[in-house]
């Protein structure tokens, strides 16, 4: 059964520094009980409001639970880049929007070698998915604003898009090659068109 789509983004941040430090104890075989506890008792996440932390503990655990092992020994041994590609793979693989905005739109930006992506480009996607489904029609214009702010952070986050000025220009990755052997060999290879811009 396909995803269903949803705006749960708009809370989240690429939180690259909270990431990094449960993908480490996830790879050295902490439970989800034991990290929980961590950021909950040892404040891992340096979030000193409980509920918030809690909330954020959450996001985490569904976004890094989409990793697996040997992902995360990709991740711990790979460059800054790479570490922020996984991140970015792992948002998108958790939700689905997103990963369809990589994938029909910054890949076919870059397929094309438009310089640029704007607000409207985000704003057309939304469009289309709200005639074709009513959950995201549904939406208020507040969501919608919101989600494509999200969007734009994340890819800056990311590194696949550069801020130059006002313009955001699409800059794909080169992808690791030990990265891309393994969403190859595990069929998942339209993840790494939709990031790296591949036709």
């Amino acid at each position: 059964m396909e995803k269903k789509y949803s705006s749960g983004l708009v809370s989240e941040s690429f939180w690259f520094i909270e990431c990094k430090k449960i993908i480490k104890l996830k790879y050295d075989d902490y439970s989800w009980d034991e990290i929980r506890t961590m950021c909950l008792e040892e404040n891992l996440l340096g979030i000193s409001k409980e509920y918030r932390a809690k909330r954020i503990f959450g996001y985490l655990k569904n976004r890094i639970s989409t990793l697996d092992e040997k992902v995360m020994k990709i991740f711990l041994e790979g460059d800054l880049a790479t570490q922020k590609i996984i991140i970015l793979i792992a948002a998108a693989k958790q939700n689905r929007l997103f990963y369809e905005f990589l994938y029909e739109v910054y890949r076919e930006k870059v397929i094309l070698g438009v310089r640029e992506l704007n607000d409207s480009d985000i704003n057309i996607f939304f469009k289309n998915k709200q005639e074709q489904n009513e959950d995201v029609a549904s939406w208020t214009d507040t969501t919608l604003k919101r989600l494509r702010s999200t969007y734009m952070n994340f890819m800056v986050d990311a590194g696949l898009l550069t801020v130059n000025g006002k313009k955001k220009e699409p800059t794909p990755p080169v992808m690791d090659i030990t990265l891309e052997h393994y969403f190859k060999d595990n069929g998942e290879i339209q993840l790494i068109k939709a990031i790296s811009g591949v036709s």
